[in-house]
């Protein structure tokens, strides 16, 4: 669960040098929502659980889905914290591969009893757009409400796709809550190279 740890004033606020910002918006549903359709399986296309759930095949998935979007805190996380993570049973990783080639990625936290949290569903860049985003949410939704759940939720920010928060909108989830994040840039720590997200100024 995201804490703000102060609340910001009305006007425009600096941002330190070498760090970036983002509008970070929370979304949530508290039933599941109605069956949306499904294009056809492309052949080969499968979603299945991340075989090897050790720190650097978790972090090779991570890049490869989430570079494009700046997706840097699980790259930030110390062997050992993100290791606890993995080996959690109620923390579910999947990958969407073809052809043994890496297409996205899905997870899942049940940690919070209760309550579900779609920590990462993303696609590499080149299959935005091809349908396979509403599968993944599908396959999430199904996961998630076979649960004993009373909510689903998630954060978007403004490093991702511009269209990100209207896709969770149409699969039923509402905006609850905003908050402002500001980080070191990943590009220039090191846990991302200098060329992902070029939509994104490098200020350092």
């Amino acid at each position: 669960m995201i804490t703000a740890t102060t609340t910001l004033a009305a006007g425009y606020a600096s941002v330190p040098p070498g760090h970036i910002a983002t509008i970070v918006t929370s979304v949530e549903m508290v039933r599941p929502p109605s069956p949306r359709p499904e294009r056809p399986v492309p052949p080969g296309l499968v979603l299945r659980p991340l075989a090897d759930r050790n720190p650097d095949p978790y972090r090779s998935l991570y890049r490869t889905v989430g570079a494009e979007w700046l997706w840097f805190s699980r790259l930030a996380l110390a062997d050992d914290a993100l290791a606890a993570i993995l080996a959690d049973e109620a923390v579910e990783i999947l990958a969407l591969r073809q052809a043994n080639r890496t297409l996205g990625m899905l997870e899942l936290d049940f940690r919070q009893p209760g309550s579900c949290e779609l920590v990462f569903l993303g696609l590499t860049g080149d299959r935005i757009g091809t349908g396979l985003g509403g599968r993944l949410m599908n396959e999430a939704l199904r996961r998630a409400w076979s649960r004993p759940i009373e909510r689903f939720w998630l954060h978007t920010c403004t490093l991702d796709h511009p269209g990100a928060l209207a896709f969770y909108r149409r699969f039923g989830f509402e905006p609850f809550a905003t908050h402002v994040e500001v980080a070191p840039d990943p590009r220039l720590t090191g846990l991302l190279p200098r060329g992902c997200a070029p939509h994104v100024p490098l200020l350092g």
